[in-house]
């Protein structure tokens, strides 16, 4: 059997590095994260439920842009996207502009099951969770005193002005610590998930979607290739296709895991102005955590060894 991978981003981030206090609290939650989806693993579970449970635990945490904690747009209302793909069967599932679904990646889920679309948003994808019996809960629910207070900030700034988590674009607040959320898992049975979670942009423009739960911009996996997971500019990651882009390089060009992301990030999504960073697995374990921000919060596990945080550049 395949020895299990796991790995977790909570957004790319600009915040200096040394604050041991202000890290803190992000460690120990990627690794509570982190230790809920190789419970799954360890358990002899999929890559799909390890994934889920991964971005689950991110968004019920306060301290990332997903689910709970999620940020406002430019209503003050609460749009949340969320993505997942299955690289055994090549099936995938995602919703966007969600407003009363607690955990949007179960949601993903559901969608992937049913097998009938792949992507609904806005009252279609809160009707299509309710209907499945998952957990819909007030807006006031993903809402946090220092998010509204973020966006009251970036809108004191200008009436367009947007703001993304890892973009540094409110100094006075400390915004770049947080950011869209994903997993990649490779299981033992050798098959490969990756998922994406978020709350899009602080005053972004009420229905706008960016990269997460788009196939193949936000995230993608193929056993045949990798899992990727993406977080950053979404526009750009949209524009260079940046997850499917990698899987490309492996199978067309027989790049590696490591040359296929950095060739990505440079001359696809770099190169167009894009800011953030990937992680992915491939079918043979390797795992590549890359990014061209300040820092990107992420941990990960292979079997066999102690789990790994980090913040910045290792």
């Amino acid at each position: 059997m395949t020895k299990y991978v796991l790995a977790l981003h909570g957004g790319a981030g600009t915040i200096s590095p040394g604050s041991d206090n202000d890290e803190m609290p992000y460690r120990t939650a990627l690794l509570d994260a982190l230790r809920a989806g190789e419970t799954v693993l360890a358990e002899n579970g999929s890559a799909v439920d390890a994934v889920i449970a991964t971005v689950r635990s991110l968004e019920d945490c306060a301290l990332f842009n997903a689910g709970h904690g999620a940020v406002f747009n430019s209503d003050r209302q609460h749009e949340l996207d969320a993505a997942l793909m299955d690289g055994q069967h090549s099936t995938a599932g995602a919703v966007a502009t969600a407003r009363r679904i607690r955990n949007p990646i179960v949601a993903a889920r559901e969608v992937m099951r049913a097998g009938k679309s792949v992507l609904l948003s806005g009252e279609g994808a809160d009707r299509f969770a309710h209907e499945c019996g998952l957990e819909m809960v007030d807006p006031a629910y993903f809402s946090t005193e220092h998010r509204l207070e973020q966006l009251l900030s970036v809108q004191a700034q200008g009436e367009d002005r947007q703001t993304l988590d890892h973009d540094g674009a409110t100094p006075e607040s400390d915004s770049g610590k947080f950011g869209t959320v994903g997993a990649v898992a490779l299981d033992r049975h050798g098959h490969l998930a990756a998922g994406t979670s978020t709350g899009g942009m602080t005053n972004k423009q009420p229905g706008r979607i960016g990269d997460s739960p788009i196939i193949g911009a936000g995230v993608y996996a193929n056993d045949k290739s990798c899992a990727v997971s993406s977080t950053g500019t979404g526009e750009h990651f949209i524009r260079a296709c940046s997850a499917y882009d990698i899987h490309a390089r492996m199978r067309y060009l027989k790049q590696n895991l490591k040359a296929a992301i950095d060739a990505s990030l440079k001359e696809g999504f770099g190169a167009i102005g894009g800011l953030g960073g990937l992680i992915a697995i491939d079918r043979a374990g390797n795992l590549s955590m890359r990014f061209n921000s300040t820092g990107m919060y992420r941990a990960w596990v292979r079997e066999g060894d102690a789990p790994r945080s980090a913040i910045f550049s290792i």
